[in-house]
C-alpha cells in the first residue's frame, strides 16, 4: 500500500507559482503511477497531470499544458506538481493519487487506488 500526503497549497495571486509535493509512504512507491487531480466547488474531480511509474510518460489536461509540470523522484517517494502562470480558474482542492496500473487510462479518477486528503490552492485575481 501507499498513502499519499500532499503539501504546498496556499493563496497566490494570478500569474504566480506554487509547487505541490506528494509523499507516498511505503517501500514500493515506484510501483505506482501517480496523478494530480483537482476539484472545484460544484465541479467534478478532474485529472490535471499524471506520470507513469518510471516518470518517462506524462499526461496533462489541455487547460494546464504549458503551465504545469509533473515530475517524480522515486528515491524520495515524492511526486511534484509545479504550477506556473496560475489563473483564478485553477482554484480548487488538489489531490494526489496512486494506482497500480501504469499509463493506460491514467486520467480516470476511478482507476486510482489510493488518495491523499487534498490541499487547497486559491488563486486571487
Amino acid at each position: 500500500q501507499v498513502q499519499p500526503v500532499e503539501s504546498g497549497g496556499g493563496l497566490v495571486q494570478a500569474g504566480g507559482s506554487l509547487r505541490l509535493s506528494c509523499v507516498g509512504s511505503g517501500r514500493t512507491f515506484s510501483s505506482y503511477a501517480m496523478g494530480w487531480f483537482r476539484q472545484a466547488p460544484g465541479k467534478e474531480r478532474e485529472c490535471v497531470a499524471a506520470v507513469s511509474r518510471s516518470g518517462g510518460t506524462t499526461y496533462y489536461a489541455d487547460s494546464v499544458k504549458g503551465r504545469f509540470t509533473i515530475s517524480r523522484d522515486n528515491a524520495k517517494n515524492t511526486v511534484y506538481l509545479q504550477m506556473n502562470s496560475l489563473k483564478p480558474e485553477d482554484t480548487a482542492v488538489y489531490y494526489c493519487a496512486a494506482r497500480t496500473r501504469d499509463y493506460t487510462g491514467i486520467y480516470y479518477p476511478s482507476t486510482y487506488d489510493y488518495w491523499g486528503q487534498g490541499t487547497q490552492v486559491t488563486v486571487s485575481s
